[in-house]
């Protein structure tokens, strides 16, 4: 298997976005260890939560009512939450405030625990976030599946991209484009595809000094549908 040098990525990106100048500007940067290491672990459980609700429903409609998530879930605070009898889920899950779905719902208290536990161990889930290998991000992702809740496929690596982690994320660009090339010949979620998938990454990080964010952007913006007409 050869793995395409990263500058003929790039710059074949660059042309279909417009330049090199334009493809910068629509580039989202990661934030440093130390920022992560910052962010409370409310704001955590609350990515985790708004993309659980989201998978298999609007974007935007969740985001309308995230208000009132927020208000409705004590804004995700996570002692609060533990402290929460069984029965207090199940009228929770029944709020027309929210988007009543109790399965869903019940992901909340579980992700408030895994937060708690990696809170205790490390001072803060931001903390161990922030001290993850950069070189084994796909080992977070499988930390997300086994301790959490619905935070396998896209869901928590979606989560971890919007709360500023480097990351990849399989996209449906970027998986295209990996098993075009050959990197990828099994299912997205398999142990070999993220091992593969982190190769190429890790390889092209080295190759560039980009982020895994950037190289997984500007990966996806050089095929699929984002031509610029």
């Amino acid at each position: 298997m050869t793995i395409e040098k990263f500058e003929s990525i790039y710059q074949r990106a660059a042309q279909r976005k417009g330049g090199e100048a334009q493809l910068e500007l629509m580039l989202h940067k990661p934030l440093s260890p130390e920022e992560l290491a910052a962010i409370p672990d409310d704001r955590w459980l609350a990515v985790f939560t708004e993309k659980v609700f989201q998978c298999g429903i609007s974007w935007n409609v969740v985001r309308k009512k995230w208000p009132e998530f927020e208000e409705v879930f004590f804004q995700f605070r996570i002692q609060p939450l533990l402290l929460q009898p069984d029965e207090t889920w199940e009228q929770k899950a029944k709020d027309p405030r929210i988007i009543r779905h109790l399965t869903k719902v019940m992901t909340i208290p579980a992700n408030a625990m895994m937060i708690n536990m990696a809170s205790l161990r490390y001072g803060s889930f931001g903390k161990m976030v922030a001290n993850w290998p950069s070189d084994d991000i796909t080992g977070l992702w499988a930390y997300l599946k086994k301790h959490g809740k619905r935070l396998g496929g896209n869901t928590g690596a979606y989560a971890l991209r919007q709360m500023g982690v480097d990351t990849f994320i399989l996209s449906s660009d970027v998986e295209w484009y990996l098993r075009h090339c050959d990197i990828i010949d099994s299912g997205r979620d398999t142990k070999r595809a993220l091992q593969a998938a982190t190769q190429a990454f890790n390889q092209w990080k080295t190759e560039s000094g980009r982020s895994l964010s950037e190289i997984s952007q500007i990966i996806a913006y050089s095929c699929g549908d984002n031509r610029v007409v």
